[in-house]
């Protein structure tokens, strides 16, 4: 499987989901510009010691990742406004899961276009959404565990 990463901004999620892709064989792609330094301590450290280990991919932009994978591509998106559940999602064992940055979320118009593909993690009317680190470990495992 693929996380996807649209402009994160907070080196701690990047670091902990790029943990979660070591332990899970996943590759991570990081799309657009970040809101830290690949090259900091922060990410080393929120990483540890397995980000050397990560299948690292970084794309300048959303059409190059789109060039890069294929128009085939199983690309699913995942946000708090999603109209289906995550645990609905045709999953496949090379899918791409897609998640925005943590002020904003996807980008609206990756929403509005890809609408029929974006799915929810449920939660209560108490939070506006889980933190992306989180929410990534949470479609990845539903994915694996569809796909084992």
């Amino acid at each position: 499987m693929n996380i996807v990463l649209i402009e994160p901004e907070i080196h701690f999620n990047t670091g902990n989901i790029g943990r979660t892709c070591v332990g899970t064989k996943t590759t991570l792609h990081l799309v657009g510009k970040l809101g830290f330094s690949l090259d900091s301590a922060q990410i080393r450290r929120s990483g540890l010691d397995y980000w050397p280990k990560l299948d690292l991919k970084l794309h300048a932009d959303w059409d190059s990742f789109l060039e890069k994978i294929g128009a085939e591509a199983s690309v699913l998106f995942f946000s708090a406004g999603g109209g289906k559940e995550f645990w609905d999602a045709p999953y496949q064992k090379d899918s791409f899961l897609v998640f925005g940055k943590e002020s904003v979320g996807l980008p609206m118009e990756l929403r509005e276009q890809y609408r029929s593909r974006t799915y929810r993690i449920p939660k209560t009317e108490d939070i506006r959404s889980y933190n992306l680190s989180s929410s990534a470990a949470i479609a990845l495992f539903e994915g694996l565990r569809q796909t084992r």
